[in-house]
């Protein structure tokens, strides 16, 4: 099965390049896993990754991502059983 990923950004914000951005990183990964990758135009300060319908990633409720966080959260839905190599080791505090 291959999945759906939109991301929907906020165009009065102009958060166009963040999420092209991020698209660009997760076609890289998940190139055979998605059917497609879309990009939705918003407003009201809107960021929100979404799998299948699902949001796994909101900005108002988490802040920006990082794009491994988000590489993990997609992972877990498109790709389970799936290493991310470097993305997957834990994060080190200073």
């Amino acid at each position: 099965m291959r999945h759906a990923v939109e991301i929907e950004y906020c165009t009065r914000c102009r958060w166009l390049p963040r999420a092209a951005w991020l698209a660009h990183e997760l076609l890289t990964t998940f190139e055979a896993e998605l059917a497609h990758l879309s990009l939705k135009p918003g407003t009201g300060g809107v960021f929100v990754v979404r799998v299948d319908g699902e949001v796994v990633w909101d900005r108002r409720a988490q802040g920006f991502p990082e794009p491994t966080a988000v590489k993990r959260l997609v992972r877990d839905r498109v790709a389970p059983g799936r290493t991310l190599g470097h993305s997957d080791r834990p994060e080190v505090s200073p």
